[in-house]
């Protein structure tokens, strides 16, 4: 979803005004000047010199590091996909659960590079965009994919995005209107309609695909009791040697299930495909968009501030934690199916904290660093500002914890409409 407006001042503005009322490199005794290379000793362990170059370059290679393991973790998951549909047990269902909830470890940490017009979110006079709605579009609505609930919703139709758009078939289940279920045919029916909620591909698609709806009562009033569970799809979903179901009890011919399997592995190759064209962008030795990134001075610096505050305040605190929270809705969560909405709010806000601390962990435990804006405002003489922001986050990321180890001790996001998170980033 694309945030083109604030109504309130955000961290990329605090902090991109007060970096461009800093002074730069006076002529005199930078490395150009007449001191030449000279500089005066750091005091008390703060860093004397940090050039904005630096910042812009430390961030491009940890965007590069976070796509690449998205890119790496995605692999993985079609693996696990594949190893699900070729031999469908409770086992290889559960390794391919795991494997989507390890692939969005780190793609939630890269939304902090969304917002500024780059590979992932870019959008061209021309109509083209960047590959960002496909790859974690929501809310999603499921009816177009596969089968949901036959129950009536209470708060009216919750599976599209209004009545006179419902869906009267689905892909998987629609073998003649869908006979054949590939890249073209999914790619082809996202916003059928003209109802952004069809999403065909991406994260969310593959998500459904693996949990099924999340059918806890969902009746807007805080008195309402609901279980903690996520999706119970029933790995009879999978079986294409007797015994397929579209849901428990629901006896299917054997190529329902089979075509729910092809679903899933083309919106895999879907998923890695867009990845990989994000990755390829990012590339420091030849990415097209690493290199205009890096030498865009303090237009690329901007970028970075308005990324961390608009992901901050209008997405993640208000599109992913309020809205759901002031509709009650479990629709309007980020991951609904599997109950992993704590993660991407922990992960979003760790991608904000990443930024400003020029620090990224990647899923084989490297550590990549460097430049921080931290150690910028402390160089252009603003460390009362770099310290009070790094506490700011440091309080976000704190109440960040709080609601992920509420859900992982047994209250998820849908039960937690009382709990809130401060947004001070």
């Amino acid at each position: 979803m694309n945030m083109k407006d604030f109504s309130k001042l955000s961290l990329g503005v605090i902090l991109g005004l007060s970096l461009a009322a800093c002074g730069g490199d006076d002529g005199t005794n930078g490395t150009n000047g007449t001191n030449g290379t000279n500089g005066t000793n750091g005091e008390n362990g703060q860093t004397t010199f940090v050039a904005r170059a630096d910042v812009i370059k430390t961030n491009a290679n940890i965007a590069y590091a976070a796509y690449s393991d998205s890119l790496i973790t995605a692999v993985a998951l079609k693996d696990s996909l594949n190893a699900l549909v070729a031999n469908p047990t409770a086992q290889t269902f559960t390794d391919a659960k795991q494997a989507w909830l390890d692939a969005r470890e780190p793609y939630g940490q890269t939304e902090v590079y969304r917002f500024r017009e780059g590979p992932i979110d870019f959008e061209n006079a021309d109509g083209t965009s960047g590959p960002e709605g496909a790859i974690n579009a929501w809310p999603l609505g499921e009816a177009l994919i596969d089968y949901i609930s036959t129950a009536p919703a209470v708060n009216g139709n919750a599976f599209q995005e209004d009545d006179s758009r419902a869906i009267s078939s689905n892909i998987i289940a629609d073998t003649v209107t869908y006979s054949t279920i590939n890249k073209a045919t999914v790619q082809s029916l996202t916003n059928k309609g003209d109802d952004e909620r069809n999403v065909t591909t991406g994260y969310h698609a593959i998500e459904f695909l693996l949990w099924g709806q999340d059918l806890n009562l969902d009746l807007g009033s805080s008195q309402t009791t609901r279980d903690a569970t996520a999706g119970n799809r029933p790995l009879t979903d999978f079986n294409t040697s007797g015994g397929c179901t579209s849901g428990t009890g629901n006896a299917m011919a054997d190529n329902i299930c089979e075509r729910r399997g092809q679903y899933l592995q083309v919106a895999a190759d879907i998923l890695i495909e867009d990845l990989t064209t994000v990755v390829t962008a990012w590339e420091p030795a030849s990415g097209e968009h690493y290199k205009k990134f890096v030498a865009g001075a303090d237009a690329s610096l901007a970028l970075i501030l308005e990324g961390m505050g608009r992901l901050s305040y209008g997405e993640l605190a208000g599109e992913r934690i309020n809205v759901a929270l002031i509709n009650n809705s479990q629709e309007d969560e980020h991951s609904c199916f599997s109950d992993n909405t704590h993660r991407d709010i922990y992960l979003n806000a760790k991608g904000v904290q990443n930024s400003f601390n020029a620090s990224y962990t990647r899923v084989n435990g490297e550590e990549i660093s460097g430049a921080s804006i931290y150690d910028l405002l402390l160089t252009e003489g603003h460390a009362e500002l770099a310290n009070k922001l790094r506490g700011s986050l440091e309080a976000t990321m704190a109440a960040a914890s709080v609601v992920d180890t509420k859900a992982k001790t047994g209250m998820p996001f849908d039960l937690c409409r009382n709990q809130s998170i401060s947004s001070s980033n």
